[in-house]
């Protein structure tokens, strides 16, 4: 199993970060080692300063997949879920300084919390799902799939020209604008709608 992520999908959350509007998808990856399931609480790497929350719509792929048409790409996925791509970004800051990959900010042990997923069939349009992230009892950030620069089909299609989707495999398909840090001692909670998706404390 692997993650793929994406960056930069939301408009705002582009601006918010003074990056430009991606003309085709970003990508980047993480191990199954930085898969926290079942609300483990998330532990504080000791190697940044500034770590910070993006909350994320999950796709579980469910079959193999490459060279994905467009006409099918729905099919290739079965479940969705929510998750969080943590990210070091005093790291990735001095890696993009240097132009250097990502890889050491954002594929960390742990840095890819995950709800359980629901069968895509329970959403009536899965182009309308509204989702947010509270720390602490407050909303930090909140998103619509409907504001997505590139559909899940245009991320199946896109990536499986490079990269061999598998089943199992998950895409975070990028996070909307209110990214922020977190601190020892936050609570977060995740939710698709009104359905408190994962919670969990960071330590």
């Amino acid at each position: 199993m692997k993650i793929i992520a994406i960056g930069r999908n939301y408009t705002e959350h582009a601006k918010e970060l003074h990056n430009p509007i991606p003309e085709k998808p970003v990508i980047f990856l993480k191990p199954d080692t930085a898969v926290l399931k079942d609300n483990r609480d998330f532990y504080y790497p000791e190697f940044s300063k500034n770590i910070h929350h993006e909350v994320e719509i999950v796709l579980r792929v469910c079959k193999e997949g490459k060279h994905i048409g467009a006409k099918f790409a729905h099919t290739y996925y079965d479940a969705i879920g929510l998750g969080i791509d943590f990210t070091a970004r005093d790291i990735q800051q001095e890696h993009k300084d240097k132009s250097l990959p990502w890889e050491l900010a954002k594929a960390f042990d742990g840095s890819a919390p995950v709800s359980d997923l629901l069968s895509k069939t329970v959403f009536g349009d899965v182009y309308d799902i509204a989702f947010r992230l509270d720390k602490n009892g407050e909303t930090v950030q909140m998103g619509n799939t409907k504001d997505l620069i590139f559909s899940f089909e245009d991320l199946l299609v896109f990536v499986s020209q490079y990269i061999t989707l598998r089943k199992g495999d998950l895409i975070f398909t990028g996070t909307p604008a209110g990214v922020g840090p977190v601190a020892i001692g936050d609570y977060l909670e995740g939710y698709i709608g009104d359905q408190r998706m994962f919670h969990f404390y960071v330590k």
